[in-house]
Formats: C-alpha cells, structure tokens, sequence
C-alpha cells in the first residue's frame, strides 16, 4: 500500500516511524519532554537524513533545495524564493550565486518587469535536481515498503495533521 501524500508531507514520517519501528533510536529526553519534543526530534532526524540522499558530489542542501523549487516552479525572483525558504534575501543570494556559478541556474531580465530578475535553472540544473529527487525518493519508499500496511496508514494520517500544523500561521 502506497500513499502518495507522505511525499507532500516528508517529515510526517519521522512523527511515527521512531516510535513505531526503532524505539532504540528514540531520544529518551524527547520522550520525557511531551509529544512537541518527541514530533520536533523525530522530523529532524528524519529530514537530516532524509537530505543525506544525494548524488555523490552535488551541491549543499541549500542550494540543492533552491534548485528543486526551480525546477518544479520555474522561474522566480530572489524575493520570491527568499520567501518560500524563509530566509534572508541576502542568505538566498549566496545560494543563486553558487547555482549560476555552478551552471546550474540562470538570472534573466523578468519581461513583464525590467527592474525584476527571474531566476531559473539550466537544463542540467534541472536534471540535477530531479536526480536528487529520485534518490532520495527512492530510499523513502523502500523504508516505507517495508512497514505493514496498518503502519503505512498511521503515516498518512500522520502526514495529513503535520501539514495542518505546518500551514498554520499564528506565531506564538
């Protein structure tokens, strides 16, 4: 049993699958600190490992994840991937200098506004990213395949409240 909302919701899996399938990985203080310790812990550790998947001799993370966005949205501005990532303008330059360094990405003039650049990638960047994408794909679904099926469903529904919480807005 598949189910495809894990990908839109990555780090759901990290929520259940510790304290499902390897409770000797489970950070005890976590455990001692509530279910917020315990969601927060499991999804960092799910996401770092999740980001190790790559190819060999690729980009860092945050270029790599600048590069995907491209890819799947197409041309941006700096402001407008600043504001996806949540970063700085000046943090998300240093990463779309690396990506046009690199020959992974381009800068052209936004023809609808001359004083906007638009920021795409190349068709290796592209392909670069899609190939990271796969990989780590790759190595999520073969750990999910191997839960039951009654597992696989406590993600689903574990993926779907992540992604209510993580589109909430208030800031406490």
């Amino acid at each position: 049993m598949k189910h495809d909302s894990v990908y839109g919701g990555t780090a759901a899996v990290a929520a259940i699958a510790t304290s499902a399938n390897s409770p000797a990985d489970t950070d005890s203080s976590a455990d001692d600190a509530g279910l917020g310790a315990q969601v927060r812990s499991s999804v960092g550790r799910l996401y770092r490992r999740f980001r190790s998947e790559r190819p060999d001799g690729t980009l860092g993370d945050s270029a790599l994840e600048v590069l995907s966005r491209l890819q799947k949205s197409g041309a941006l501005t700096l402001t407008q991937l600043s504001e996806i990532a949540r970063v700085a303008p000046a943090s998300m330059s240093q990463s779309v200098n690396r990506l046009t360094s690199a020959g992974y990405a381009t800068r052209t003039p936004d023809p609808d506004d001359r004083r906007q650049v638009l920021i795409s990638a190349t068709p290796e960047g592209a392909a670069l990213a899609l190939a990271a994408r796969a990989q780590r794909n790759a190595w999520l679904d073969t750990r999910l395949e191997a839960l039951s099926p009654a597992d696989q469903d406590v993600l689903a529904r574990a993926c779907a409240l992540l992604d209510v919480i993580a589109a909430s807005e208030s800031r406490v």
